[in-house]
């Protein structure tokens, strides 16, 4: 059995730094890669190091049209501090009337459905136009980030996606990419400063008190078990995993 994209790159990314580790799977995997942004700390040091490498990478973001004033003035940063653009999808518009129609504008507080049916129509499925004809999807998704991400690597198939996901991130800690942000000057959210650990939407995130887990500011007002978007995770909060792909000739 011929090994698969996965087996062969895992191994050679754990011992690379950041920079490398996006280097090797850009002369590896074959096809058009996509590197989707929130404007998180996380983020911002994955675009600083795919615009610095000129790699060809798509950098694209989700605007979900209702992103905080501070990443919306940030995404203009970032495009001013690398002389590139950002790629962006938007929700389609007649799902979202209708959504807006039914649940009203703030609808997504009354119950999980109801959050998680406008995490669908304003993310999940503009995702996965933007992921459409891709060979890979790079996140900044790391381990320590909550329980239901603690099982992410380096390298592995999104089965939901039915492509090779890269997570270059996966073993970094916070601390760490805090300091590699201060050392190449990265331009990062000024909620970061303000106790917002991790920024979604504005009307679904608030800042977490010290000695919180990262993302407690993400839906708070839901109980703590696996609260996430469904970009990562299948509707039973697992993270979507299946069979390694093989490697293409």
């Amino acid at each position: 059995m011929k090994p698969s994209l996965v087996d062969i790159l895992e191994p050679r990314l754990t011992v690379l730094d950041l920079d490398h580790r996006l280097k090797l799977a850009r002369e590896l995997v074959p096809g058009r890669i996509v590197f989707t942004t929130s404007f998180g700390i996380e983020d911002q040091l994955v675009t600083h190091s795919i615009f610095t490498q000129g790699l060809e990478i798509d950098i694209v973001t989700i605007d979900t049209g209702r992103l905080f004033p501070e990443t919306i003035d940030l995404w203009e940063r970032t495009e001013a501090r690398y002389a590139r653009r950002v790629t962006a999808v938007y929700p389609q518009a007649q799902p979202l009337e209708e959504l807006v129609a039914e649940q009203g504008i703030n609808g997504f507080y009354r119950s999980v459905e109801n959050r998680k049916a406008c995490c669908h129509v304003r993310k999940v499925e503009p995702l996965s136009r933007l992921l459409s004809g891709a060979s890979a999807w790079v996140t900044g998704l790391r381990a320590d980030q909550s329980q239901e991400r603690g099982k992410v690597r380096l390298a592995e198939l999104d089965a939901g996606h039915k492509l090779l996901k890269v997570n270059p991130l996966a073993d970094y800690t916070r601390d760490a990419i805090v300091a590699a942000v201060e050392e190449f000057s990265v331009p990062i959210n000024e909620l970061h400063g303000r106790g917002f650990l991790s920024i979604g939407c504005a009307p679904c995130t608030r800042a977490v008190e010290p000695g919180e887990p990262e993302r407690a500011g993400r839906w708070w007002w839901e109980s703590e078990e696996k609260k996430e978007c469904g970009l990562h995770v299948s509707e039973t909060g697992e993270l979507r995993r299946g069979p390694a792909p093989e490697r293409p000739r």
